[in-house]
């Protein structure tokens, strides 16, 4: 049975051990999937109620995209599992003669590559699930605007934990191009996610307080 498949208990209770799996990354897409069932919460309350009948047809398209995050976060809690096995293998591999450190070195690159594309992914979903928020912050139902503060504060975690162990992954790969063009997208991706993130927390709180 897949992690994600499993009780909060269980999941819990292994991310508390000693076990490689699950980590922070599948962590941050469990967090992520979390955050996304807020949104789509509060937009099946919207659903169905007049005062939002003009919205009402984006809000389902809304929902849809929710679930279809939900669906692909909850995949990548296993998939960062996946492949987190091969590089645990490849660090403990022998480097007793110049044919063994360089088997260890090529395998290491190739296995630190495939781990950061994990990461990467969630970074992508993440700021895909937080542009949701910041639209459902707009257009949902005023009773449960909290919630989209709540859920866009796990997709905001969950794309600072992608970016955490993105950069982790890095840390063996000499590629240039493919480091630079990691960092970039990633960067990129921490800085646009971040800053809508903040803006539709902050306008959640504001209209809470009005």
């Amino acid at each position: 049975m897949a992690m994600s498949e499993k009780s909060c208990d269980y999941f819990l209770d292994v991310l508390a051990s000693k076990a490689p799996t699950p980590g922070g990354g599948g962590a941050a897409a469990m967090g992520g999937a979390i955050g996304m069932a807020l949104s789509n919460m509060v937009g099946n309350l919207t659903i169905g109620k007049k005062k939002y009948a003009d919205v009402e047809d984006e809000v389902k398209a809304l929902v849809e995209q929710g679930s279809k995050l939900i669906t692909e976060l909850k995949a990548l809690v296993d998939k960062d599992a996946e492949v987190f096995e091969p590089l645990s293998k490849a660090y403990g591999l022998p480097k007793n003669t110049p044919e063994e450190a360089a088997y260890k070195e090529k395998t290491l690159e190739e296995c630190s590559k495939l781990a950061c594309s994990v990461p990467m992914e969630i970074m992508r979903k993440a700021y895909e699930g937080i542009k949701v928020h910041e639209r459902m912050g707009q257009i949902g139902t005023a009773i449960a605007i909290s919630d989209v503060g709540v859920g866009v504060a796990f997709l905001k975690s969950a794309l600072i934990g992608g970016y955490l162990n993105v950069l982790i992954n890095v840390n063996t790969i000499k590629d240039e191009k493919f480091v630079s063009d990691t960092f970039g997208e990633a960067n990129q991706l921490l800085e646009d996610g971040s800053k809508i993130a903040d803006e539709t927390l902050q306008k959640v709180i504001d209209k809470i307080k009005k």
